[in-house]
């Protein structure tokens, strides 16, 4: 999974797997879900984020991360 934000959007995206999208559905306004060729979920896209969200932290519980990527 990588979170990528994009400042001159101001969007957040957040990629939950290696699958490409096929198809998107803008669930709520702003907030778009991108679907596999399966129907899976394959990413969040999530525009104003900094309006919308705390952007300030990033945590985690219980997460089962065996390689962890800053930068």
């Amino acid at each position: 999974m990588k979170l990528q934000y994009d400042p001159a959007t101001d969007s957040l995206y957040i990629d939950l797997n290696t699958r490409p999208g096929a198809d998107a559905r803008e669930i709520i306004d702003g907030m778009v879900i991108d679907f596999d060729a399966e129907g899976r979920p394959a990413g969040i896209d999530i525009q104003h984020a900094s309006h919308n969200l705390d952007l300030s932290t990033l945590e985690t519980q219980s997460l089962p991360a065996l390689n962890v990527k800053l930068g």
